[in-house]
């Protein structure tokens, strides 16, 4: 069909495109295209071990993705660290773009970086975590051993945006207010009055995929527009 609409899932620091499984399980039996992408780096089984892996690596990766595959009409969601990455891809390719979905996720403008736009917190991690080899950060400490080291570059490379992503005017920021220490707070109370933004939140920890996929797959689905 013409005009529809595709899924694509970015995922956040240290995780692959299996962590949308829940999500992209659900979304596929209702009859929705999906796709979930592992960014170079982060795959469980790497071919190559390459160290020289920045934000401009993982936006190219997806974007050489979408116009391979000649995918159009885009909901293009973002996890954590994710939204920069899928704002850099709408400022590349927005006539691609449909909406960007911002899943408890960063939202950049020019010259902004992970690094700049987290926390204290996990401004700590990341220097505390690059400690073993300089170039990746390791994997922070939980049950899931599909996890890789976080390739540093792209935490604390600057983003270089011409503008472009502001043609896309379906945009939607998912806030996960059930954790503590969460970078998002001060995004959230800047947006929930938006008349630019849709906002929804879900009441449970940062990682919704695992804790509440339902609820996660309830609001894509309201906001497949």
């Amino acid at each position: 069909m013409k005009n529809e609409k595709t899924y694509v899932f970015v995922p956040g620091g240290w995780h692959g495109g299996w962590a949308y499984d829940p999500i992209t399980t659900q979304l596929e039996q209702s009859g929705k295209k999906c796709i979930s992408l592992t960014l170079p780096g982060l795959e469980v089984q790497p071919e190559v071990q390459n160290r020289i892996i920045n934000l401009d690596t993982h936006i190219q990766f997806v974007i050489d993705i979408l116009v391979k595959e000649d995918i159009n009409n885009v909901i293009l969601c973002g996890h954590s660290y994710a939204g920069l990455v899928i704002t850099g891809v709408a400022d590349k390719i927005p006539e691609r773009i449909h909406a960007l979905v911002y899943i408890d996720a960063y939202i950049p403008k020019d010259g902004d970086s992970c690094w700049s736009l987290t926390s204290e917190v996990y401004r700590h991690r990341f220097v505390a975590g690059a400690g073993d080899d300089g170039f990746t950060v390791a994997v922070p400490a939980g049950s899931d051993d599909r996890r890789r080291p976080h390739p540093l570059a792209t935490f604390m490379q600057t983003l270089h945006l011409n503008g472009n992503y502001e043609r896309i005017s379906n945009r939607a920021f998912i806030y996960l207010s059930g954790w503590e220490q969460s970078p998002f707070v001060k995004q959230y109370e800047d947006l929930k009055d938006s008349r630019d933004w849709i906002v929804e939140t879900i009441h449970c920890g940062h990682n919704v995929m695992r804790e509440c996929p339902d609820k996660l797959v309830e609001v894509l689905c309201r906001l497949e527009v």
